[in-house]
């Protein structure tokens, strides 16, 4: 996901007319009124527990794919995080090609292997295959490896947009899906057969699987739902309590999620004071954990008006063993502020902190636009 082509603010802004750009201000909606999300009925649970059972081996293979040049870093990290701190199956991070994987809005990665490399090893295909959000929806060598994965009968689960990248491959014709808010129509286009499912978490359609966004409102939720399904409910509580998740159903009232006159407003504000902008170190410790990294690199990269660097003395192998390249050489800081909200939480509190204390220094509609970007639900009533 990368709503910094959501709205259309940048440099180029500042040379449209104020009436022009107040007139299309003034035509987005405000924010809507709170809304419950509905409940979820035991029977669509079970289904999605049945329809999410290994398809092939009773340990899974379980891929987790990126394009090299531009894959979103929550739904990259935090799954594979998730996945094999679960330890529930062989959980193998891959690039389309060599090298390593750029992150947005932050990071970088060192995969463990390309497509072709897995394919060679694993000519049978993947049990799994997640799928994050993509820098772009059509990348050849991403399109044919997950037609290929799925013809060999992987389960494809998407992560935020990246169900526009399982839609341009064919995977969702004819299926229920969802998708983050903001890319529901441009979904539609891509596959217009698809059928659109709001406030669901998460949709499961046979052996492809949507979520509505990335991080903890919806890829956490898929991935223990996932482990559930491939472990048990005990297996699932027990990772949920280390992250910091007491539930991870379906729900999710998707009205509260559109782009309105309050939003456009912030990030237009946080834009145009560009002397302001910040950047914020971040240690890269040996061991650290690639949930809370991710989920706090990439809140801090979307207020607009401050940016994270990572730095460390070389490549830093994380707590489940994905190395992360710094972007700074050095085992000192001294280009501002520190990240401070990563050790010692589980993961889902990283992004209450986060939240917290972006409000603190930027005020709270710079809160209110990054939650808006992770599709979070602030009020709490996911815990």
């Amino acid at each position: 996901m990368n709503l910094r082509t959501a709205v259309w603010i940048g440099s180029g802004v500042v040379a449209l007319s104020v009436v022009c750009f107040g007139g299309w201000l003034l035509s987005l909606p405000s924010p809507p009124a709170a809304t419950a999300a509905p409940a979820i009925a035991r029977e669509e649970t079970a289904a999605a527990l049945a329809a999410l059972r290994p398809p092939k081996r009773e340990r899974p293979l379980i891929a987790v794919i990126g394009i090299n040049d531009a894959t979103e870093t929550t739904d990259y990290l935090m799954t594979y995080g998730v996945l094999r701190r679960a330890g529930v199956g062989d959980v193998v991070a891959l690039a389309t090609g060599p090298g390593p994987v750029r992150l947005y809005p932050a990071l970088t990665a060192e995969p463990d292997s390309t497509v072709a490399e897995f394919d060679a090893a694993h000519p049978e295909g993947a049990d799994y295959v997640i799928v994050p959000a993509m820098g772009r929806d059509d990348d050849p060598a991403a399109i044919a490896w997950l037609q290929s994965q799925a013809a060999k009968g992987a389960t494809v689960i998407s992560v935020c947009a990246g169900a526009k990248v399982i839609g341009k491959a064919g995977l969702l014709d004819h299926r229920r899906a969802t998708t983050h808010w903001y890319y529901v129509d441009e979904l539609l286009e891509i596959s217009p057969t698809t059928e659109y499912v709001a406030d669901r978490r998460m949709v499961i359609d046979g052996s492809v699987a949507t979520t509505t966004t990335t991080g903890i409102s919806a890829s956490m939720p898929m991935m223990l739902t996932l482990i559930e399904a491939i472990a048990g409910r005990e297996k699932a509580e027990a990772v949920a309590q280390e992250l910091g998740l007491r539930e991870w159903d379906a729900r999710h009232a998707s009205d509260a999620f559109k782009l309105t006159r309050a939003f456009a407003t912030s990030v237009l504000r946080n834009r145009l004071t560009f002397w302001n902008h910040e950047a914020f170190g971040i240690a890269l410790q040996p061991g650290i954990d690639e949930v809370s990294l991710a989920l706090a690199a990439d809140a801090w990269s979307r207020t607009y008006r401050s940016r994270v660097v990572t730095f460390a003395n070389g490549p830093t192998k994380t707590r489940s063993g994905i190395r992360i390249l710094p972007d700074r050489q050095s085992d000192t800081w001294s280009g501002g502020p520190l990240v401070s909200t990563i050790a010692n939480r589980p993961p889902a509190r990283v992004l209450d902190d986060t939240l917290a204390t972006i409000a603190e220094r930027y005020g709270a509609p710079t809160a209110h636009v990054v939650a808006m970007q992770l599709e979070y639900p602030t009020s709490g009533d996911m815990r």
